[in-house]
């Protein structure tokens, strides 16, 4: 028996497509730990950033720093320094995921005492 496919307003449409490329551009491990540092800690140099982000390689971060940057998330500076240093710091537009950083982090402490709590 094939079921029927159950049709969505175009209100919900669009804010179930809003979800996922918000999971799409967030995707992966590390984005959304990257953004959080630089959304607490505001501008940083990349080594800076890398010793904050526990875990990550550097080959990791400056990747996953480009795509933040192609995406208007991270801004790069150069700085006309010997040797040349870079600062990263977030973008008014990856500032507007703030409700987002801060939702997902109160609601894993949330978690993480539902989980100490059960055990």
């Amino acid at each position: 028996m094939k079921k029927e496919k159950i049709e969505l307003d175009p209100e919900c449409k669009n804010h179930i497509r809003g979800v996922r490329d918000t999971i799409y551009l967030l995707d992966g491990k590390w984005k959304t730990i990257i953004i959080s540092h630089l959304y607490y800690t505001g501008r940083m140099r990349f080594m800076d950033l890398k010793r904050q982000v526990d875990g990550i390689a550097a080959k990791t971060l400056s990747k996953e720093l480009k795509v933040l940057e192609m995406n208007n998330l991270v801004k790069r500076t150069q700085n006309n320094t010997m040797p040349v240093t870079v600062d990263y710091e977030l973008t008014e537009f990856g500032k507007s995921l703030q409700g987002i950083i801060d939702t997902m982090g109160e609601w894993g402490i949330k978690y993480r005492k539902e989980l100490l709590q059960n055990e």
